[in-house]
């Protein structure tokens, strides 16, 4: 029996529904279905009414729920002590982040960060952003740091997770820059011949983004796709070639830009594509008895605004 599958049977019994339990839980709804359906074969008896809408738990359900509490409580609790076993272990912060953000935001925040919280002891673990969140989602980091837009927000539940902005994030559309500076590409492009495209592979957040962006767009706009990754750096690299347009956060791109080898792509008549998004920080929401560790002295800080005596030994 494994812990997530407790966790998943705790979320089913809150919401009451496998559909919206399978988006806070950050996986599809049949993987979570096999999921509670693994649970049960462990504990062999039915734990859901699955005859009825809203889903119900059963007798042993119910029963099940209480003890499945409990043991997620004591489990955190014994994690907390194990860490605080650890003087180190207090004043590290683990932070769970997507690649385009651990390249991008996260070193020039940390850096303002030391300058107004003072000296800080970081572990960066750099995902894409489903293992990025389910990394908090099964205790597994401190923090959460993550892009969003309402077109694609990711399903933290606010019951559980504190949330605070970081800070906003541009992406638009780049290419190489010609001899003149202007963009050896020329947005729409045609049905007879569509502009080479650097994109995003399926899944990807900013793929999500970009096609949002694309959609809403003015006019049609006839991209050929010819070059997929998961991350904003490959494409740059890509796009600093020549080899096509891709949607880029601006901060990855801040210096080929002032130096003249990227340029930003418009549609005609001064139409921007660029999209801004907010970087945002989550956390698990402490219990009725909070640690003194450096991660909750660093949520108080930026939840406050205000500098909070810290200092890593």
């Amino acid at each position: 029996m494994e812990t997530k599958w407790l966790e998943d049977f705790v979320s089913l019994a809150e919401t009451r529904s496998f559909s919206r339990s399978a988006q806070l839980r950050h996986v599809t709804q049949p993987a979570f279905s096999r999921r509670i359906q693994s649970l049960e074969a462990w504990a062999g008896a039915n734990l859901v009414d699955r005859s009825s809408y809203p889903t119900r738990l059963t007798a042993a359900g119910e029963t099940l729920y209480a003890q499945a509490l409990e043991m997620l409580q004591s489990l955190q609790n014994t994690r907390a002590m194990l860490r605080g076993h650890n003087t180190s272990g207090q004043d590290l912060i683990e932070f769970a982040v997507p690649h385009t953000l651990a390249f991008t935001f996260f070193p020039a925040w940390i850096a303002h960060l030391r300058s107004s919280f003072g000296p800080i002891k970081s572990r960066l673990m750099a995902l894409n952003v489903h293992d990025a969140a389910m990394r908090l989602v099964e205790g597994g980091c401190d923090v959460l740091i993550a892009y969003h837009h309402p077109s694609q927000p990711l399903q933290i539940d606010p019951e559980r997770y504190d949330m605070v902005v970081l800070g906003h994030e541009v992406i638009a559309p780049y290419a190489q820059a010609d001899a003149r500076g202007q963009s050896l590409f020329s947005l729409p492009g045609t049905v007879s011949k569509p502009l080479p495209y650097l994109g995003y592979a399926p899944g990807a957040y900013l793929g999500g983004v970009t096609d949002w962006i694309l959609k809403q767009a003015g006019c049609p706009v006839h991209l050929d796709r010819v070059y997929e990754t998961d991350m904003a750096e490959g494409l740059k690299v890509m796009a600093l070639e020549g080899h096509g347009i891709a949607f880029l956060p601006r901060s990855a791109v801040k210096k080929e830009v002032q130096g003249g080898a990227l340029v930003e792509v418009g549609l005609p008549g001064g139409q921007s594509l660029a999209l801004s998004m907010e970087v945002r920080a989550y956390r698990e929401k402490p219990g009725v008895k909070v640690s003194p560790s450096a991660a909750h002295q660093l949520w108080l800080h930026l939840t406050q605004g205000q500098p909070v005596a810290h200092s890593s030994r």
